[in-house]
């Protein structure tokens, strides 16, 4: 995440962020946020999105309290976790209590959170990554519909199948990712997509989705392919987040070759209270 958006940072940035370190030239914490001006509304989550990698959680913790404002409601994509007990009680749904989660960056915001009266909110996912997408095969075509990419006419579409869009800001957000980032969608008879792929400003593959009556033609196993080699051949790594109960598109990302890591990566939701 944070190598991709630094690439997007050096390529325009586009996304109006910015990269913070712990010290330099020797850094065990490097965040990315927005800029101040982008993140200038206090309720939007969907913008207001930050970044963390580290390799010693007291310069992490120091990072979070210091360079984020605690005042907005945010997202936070970590580390991946390593802790079993966590993969474990994932096993019965893809949102965590607070209660009973040890997890270093997921503590060290808690803690902050706690001093600032904002509630947290936990979803965990998979994820995915291959390591040479020029090597997937060719995969033809239904004639049924044209390979094209998202224009921001179809944002109202993205916004209200989304799970968490349906607003105004979701659809400011999602009209962002489809002017500045790579995406793909399949385009019916009218013109219309019937299924989309995106990608954000820390590379990710994002926002899967195929509509439920143009379901199990293999359009997502397509977008993933066409996609993955577009990043790729961009100099981006590809990779994408799973849901952990999302078993359909697990098994469509191990068919095509697509690694799992062997663990989890947070994404922590701040709401001010």
């Amino acid at each position: 995440q944070v190598h991709s958006a630094v690439m997007n940072i050096n390529r325009g940035n586009l996304a109006g962020h910015e990269v913070l370190m712990d010290s330099w030239p020797e850094f065990k914490a490097v965040l990315i946020r927005p800029h101040r001006e982008v993140a200038s509304d206090d309720s939007d989550f969907y913008t207001n999105t930050y970044a963390v990698h580290y390799r010693d959680l007291g310069a992490c913790c120091t990072l979070l309290g210091s360079a984020i404002n605690w005042d907005q409601a945010f997202w936070i994509n970590g580390n991946f976790s390593h802790n079993h007990s966590l993969m474990v009680h994932m096993a019965h749904g893809p949102s965590l209590s607070p209660a009973g989660l040890r997890d270093g960056l997921y503590e060290a915001s808690r803690d902050i959170a706690q001093t600032k009266g904002a509630k947290l909110d936990v979803l965990c996912y998979f994820i995915y990554f291959h390591l040479d997408p020029s090597s997937l095969p060719e995969i033809r075509l239904d004639p049924a519909v044209k390979l094209s990419s998202l224009d921001v006419s179809h944002v109202d579409l993205l916004n209200e199948t989304w799970r968490f869009g349906g607003n105004e800001k979701s659809r400011k957000y999602l009209a962002s990712l489809i002017r500045k980032f790579p995406s793909a969608c399949l385009l019916d008879a009218t013109g219309r997509p019937v299924s989309w792929l995106a990608s954000d400003a820390f590379g990710a593959l994002t926002h899967a989705y195929t509509l439920p009556q143009h379901r199990g033609h293999g359009y997502n196993r397509v977008l993933s392919n066409v996609m993955a080699k577009r990043l790729h051949s961009l100099g981006y790594l590809s990779y994408g987040f799973v849901a952990v109960e999302n078993f359909l598109m697990q098994r469509l990302q191990e068919r095509q070759g697509f690694q799992r890591l062997p663990s989890l990566c947070l994404l922590i939701q701040c709401n001010t209270a």
